[in-house]
């Protein structure tokens, strides 16, 4: 509008106008918020006309709502709430898409076409509103509404001053959705760089760190601090397994750091959700179905909300799990969860290649301990380097040897002492399919009854005085192999339960832990003592028995297998005759006839003892045989066909048959052997008579 500086009432009649539009245009720039802004245009509008509220109302992205952001109204104008959400029809629609003002006689009517306003229609009351378009040259934003008095229309002067209110609106809506958009980005690039830093730090801290302890320690400084946590935890996976290996808690308000807790069995559903990449929030409830003791801890402490992240291997496999929580319950919102994930798959790497690292160590230190062992082995001298003979006794034991040998049962070897049990079971070994890895030897009769266990299990530093380091025992050491435990009827009463617990279960605690170990061993027993009969008088546990007599063999004694002692004598002079240089070529025909007849009560090891000294004597070409030394002697008796018990079996076996069965009574058996009938039927226990043995 032009003014001529010569009509001065004109000038009156519009300078009042143009000072609202600039006190408006003042107050939207003074203002910090869409809200304040509308709050000011009131205000400033009051001056030249009565209204009784201003409502903006935003148009959604895509363009289908529109969602109440501010308002300013009278004391008793509707309490319609902010973020009230409208179709966006009716006049609202038409008002953004002709660009037009609207006057609406009557906002009640208008109120009820609305499903969320329609509850608000009577309280309204006789008023009448007008509708502008929110606008800039470069977005549509929605809609203001300005309400007054029914009947109370404005002039076109005023309509003009709102609509200009209006555009005045848009830009500061423009400017403080800009400002807003800013705003966010800088969190953003704060929450990022957050992020990377977080990352950065935890690659720094634990790229180095091969050591899962340490690793363990640094990680969970680090992810605490960033999350503001109360507690941190990390639980890994045994390999090829559902049993939590280890689990590390971090309360460093409470308990401290945790990593001595007893692992346990993951249920199917608990291992599934592990195989997922995705962060999760776990609730009181989920807490609550953890493993008992994991659970336990956390209540204990007070923890409240947990998230966690499932650390996966590069081949896609459950590796464990990374865990943070609070004692507030303020629940973790989905950026937590988008870091924890990402965290989880740079812990994994390090993780993996920690718990590799621990592998190979744990691999070098038992590749270490095997080498010293069969340096000692081999160093130590065997009873005999092979199997030698040919007689029917000795095929029958090979032929057991060659059934039982592919298999991975247990076998109990069963002869007198000299015999070669330990070389059968050698045989047994190099013919299975574990012949590959350790065959590990104990003979329990040679160590002292309170260290067989440490032997068998091993023991961690200090666990009884003298115990300086660590040790692995026998039964780790054979893990894969095969454990040739001789002599077990010496094993003492109390430790039979732990070993057959090893047996039955393949784990074990060492002496000092309480950490289960899990092996695959083959066992392979010996003995030269009559267990049945130490089963009867409590000496030998039946169960375990049982649990060794899966598949046993009867190693013969060398009285039984004469038809070998000529290979055997030709065997050992050939060795002995090279280990001492001596050129022994021939062996006398007599002296070979008094060492098939004579009857080696100790059996190989004593024929190879006994040769031993028929090379040292000997000079010559022809082997040197004190034939004298082999024939009995007053001081020497010769060990009879069978033992006494044997001996006394048989004798009431034939009292008993002689007697038809009766034990007492004229003609019976206690009469036939002149004892009395208790002393009789206890003998009969003693040595396992029953009657189906001396019935017809």
């Amino acid at each position: 509008m032009r003014m001529s500086a010569s009509d001065p009432q004109q000038a009156m009649t519009v300078d009042p106008r143009y000072r609202v539009l600039l006190d408006a245009a003042v107050a939207v720039v003074e203002q910090a918020t869409v809200q304040a802004v509308v709050h000011s245009l009131r205000r400033v509008l009051s001056s030249i006309t009565a209204l009784h509220g201003a409502d903006l109302y935003l148009l959604s992205e895509d363009r289908k709502t529109l969602q109440l952001i501010a308002f300013d109204r009278v004391l008793d104008g509707p309490s319609i709430s902010l973020g009230t959400t409208l179709p966006n029809a009716g006049i609202a629609a038409q008002v953004i898409e002709q660009q037009k003002p609207i006057y609406v006689p009557d906002i009640s009517e208008v109120m009820r076409t609305y499903q969320a306003l329609a509850p608000f229609a009577e309280s309204v009351g006789a008023r009448s509103s007008y509708l502008f378009p929110v606008s800039t040259s470069r977005k549509q934003y929605g809609v203001v509404a300005f309400t007054k008095m029914q009947g109370q229309e404005c002039s076109p002067q005023d309509l003009e001053l709102m609509g200009s209110l209006a555009l005045h609106v848009a830009v500061s809506l423009e400017t403080a959705l800009a400002t807003a958009r800013a705003e966010n980005y800088q969190r953003e690039l704060a929450r990022e760089r957050d992020r990377l830093q977080l990352l950065l730090d935890i690659n720094n801290q634990v790229i180095s760190k091969l050591d899962v302890h340490e690793f363990f320690r640094s990680a969970s400084a680090l992810i605490r601090k960033h999350f503001g946590s109360d507690f941190s935890a990390f639980w890994v996976l045994e390999k090829d397994s559902r049993q939590l290996q280890q689990v590390v808690m971090d309360f460093p308000g409470g308990k401290g750091f945790l990593e001595d807790i007893v692992p346990a069995d993951l249920s199917d559903g608990f291992y599934e959700r592990l195989r997922t990449r995705h962060a999760e929030t776990w609730s009181k409830f989920e807490i609550d179905q953890l493993p008992a003791h994991a659970a336990q801890t956390l209540r204990s402490e007070g923890i409240s909300s947990v998230a966690a992240a499932s650390l996966i291997t590069t081949a896609g496999e459950p590796l464990g799990l990374l865990c943070v929580g609070r004692v507030k319950p303020e629940p973790y919102g989905q950026q937590d969860l988008d870091i924890l994930s990402q965290i989880g798959i740079q812990i994994s790497l390090a993780l993996d290649n920690a718990l590799a690292y621990g592998r190979l160590h744990a691999s070098a230190d038992r590749l270490q301990q095997e080498r010293l062992y069969l340096e000692s082995e081999i160093n130590s001298e065997y009873n005999f380097e092979d199997i030698v003979g040919k007689s029917a006794a000795l095929k029958r034991v090979l032929d057991q040897v060659a059934i039982v040998a592919s298999t991975d049962s247990t076998v109990l070897l069963h002869g007198e002492t000299g015999t070669g049990k330990e070389l059968v079971a050698r045989a047994i070994h190099n013919l299975s399919t574990r012949s590959q890895r350790t065959f590990v030897r104990l003979n329990c009769a040679a160590i002292p009854s309170g260290l067989v266990e440490s032997e068998l299990f091993g023991h961690e530093k200090g666990a009884f005085t003298g115990a300086l380091a660590q040790k692995q025992g026998r039964f780790e050491l054979a893990n894969g192999g095969t454990l040739f435990l001789d002599e077990i009827g010496d094993i003492s009463l109390e430790l039979q339960p732990k070993l057959l617990r090893a047996l039955q279960e393949q784990e074990f605690e060492r002496l000092g832990s309480n950490r289960t170990i899990h092996v695959n061993v083959r066992l392979i027993a010996a003995t030269h003592r009559d267990l049945p009969t130490m089963i009867r008088n409590n000496q030998f546990r039946e169960d375990l028995y049982y649990r060794l007599n899966v598949f046993p063999i009867e190693i013969p004694p060398l009285r039984d297998r004469r038809e070998d002692i000529p290979l055997l004598v030709h065997y050992f002079v050939s060795r002995l005759s090279r280990r001492m240089q001596k050129p022994i070529r021939t062996i006398p025909k007599r002296a070979m006839e008094s060492l098939v007849n004579a009857p080696w009560p100790g059996n190989i090891r004593e024929l190879e003892n006994f040769i031993e000294r028929c090379v040292i004597l000997t000079q010559g070409e022809e082997l040197k045989v004190p034939v004298p030394e082999l024939r009995t002697s007053p001081g020497r008796t010769v060990a009879p066909k069978s033992t006494f018990e044997q001996a006394e079996r048989e004798v009431i076996l034939s009292a008993l048959k002689g007697a038809s069965g009766r034990l007492s009574g004229s003609g019976g058996a206690a009469e036939r052997l002149g004892m009395k009938r208790t002393t009789l039927q206890n003998k009969m226990r003693k040595l396992n008579i029953r009657k189906e043995d001396y019935s017809a």
